[in-house]
């Protein structure tokens, strides 16, 4: 039998294992004491974060839609770290510009209790987008259940008249350098009532950008920014660049174009969230990049 986590209750000082710490936090007198004190001194939103496995999630149900919170990255050693949750904001700005349809993401600031700690950071929000009695599947799963021979997951995608959806990815994913579209950061929804089934919005774009210096100011500085990064795709192939030539040439992407005055509204709000040469490394990547892209389509003309 496998041993139980337990921990403390920072507030009272017993001992519970995980699920039951999750039932006594909801009843702790001493808590609820504490933050009884605390109301109108709060100038952040408060929430419970609850480690299980890799990632540091979660979500609640305001005015009938269920909302879901997510850190960059947390480890017992370094605590909160990353960009992450930043990223998926500038990301969401990005597309919201070429007018590419994805999951919306906002940046709130926190008070969290992780691991029996109490501390303030960031967090991205975003919103259930599953319509009722729709159920997900990750792209690989839906991909290996339903192909036909030996047809790739980008020609699957294209037989079920996906592939305006797989060539605007292949588009953004570029711009951001985003290295983390594996199989199930892609999902298909399917609602049997009606037998339907659609591709879910695109998400979950926070390893992108300059997510791995980690606050290490230098390491912006450093980084190429068109380099042909290392990445886990699952459609097309690991090269971002390479899979601009799976776009057919003259396609119409349906998008529109990025101009350097956006750059204020991508970076809007945040200056205080990241350095200003963190930030300017940033539009750096994305601008040259997007200038690349355009010469690539113009040349396909």
């Amino acid at each position: 039998m496998g041993t139980q986590t337990k921990g403390f209750c920072k507030y009272c000082g017993k001992e519970y294992t995980r699920s039951g710490m999750l039932r006594h936090l909801e009843a702790c007198k001493e808590r609820k004491s504490k933050l009884a004190m605390e109301t109108g001194k709060r100038k952040c939103k408060y929430f419970q974060i609850v480690i299980s496995g890799k990632y540091a999630k979660a979500y609640e149900e305001v005015n009938g839609k269920r909302l879901y919170y997510k850190l960059s990255n947390y480890d017992s050693y370094r605590g909160v770290f990353g960009h992450e949750c930043v990223n998926e904001l500038i990301v969401s700005r990005v597309m919201d510009i070429l007018r590419i349809p994805h999951v919306k993401y906002k940046l709130i600031h926190a008070q969290i209790i992780i691991d029996g700690k109490e501390q303030e950071t960031w967090l991205s929000v975003s919103e259930n987008f599953r319509k009722d009695n729709e159920e997900k599947l990750a792209y690989d799963l839906y991909y290996d259940l339903q192909k036909e021979g030996n047809e790739s997951p980008l020609e699957f995608a294209i037989r079920n008249n996906w592939e305006l959806y797989m060539y605007q990815m292949f588009c953004i994913d570029y711009l951001i350098a985003n290295r983390d579209r594996h199989g199930s950061n892609l999902e298909v929804l399917r609602n049997d009532e009606d037998d339907s089934v659609r591709i879910a919005p695109l998400f979950d774009q926070g390893v992108s950008l300059l997510f791995s210096t980690y606050g290490n100011e230098k390491l912006p500085e450093e980084t190429d920014v068109m380099r042909d990064f290392p990445v886990n795709n699952y459609i097309g192939s690991k090269s971002l660049e390479y899979n601009l030539s799976l776009i057919p040439k003259g396609y119409d992407l349906q998008i529109w174009k990025l101009k350097k005055e956006d750059q204020d509204y991508i970076f809007s709000g945040i200056k205080h969230v990241l350095s200003e040469g963190h930030r300017n490394k940033i539009w750096e990547m994305i601008w040259k990049r997007w200038c690349f892209f355009e010469q690539v389509r113009n040349q396909e003309k």
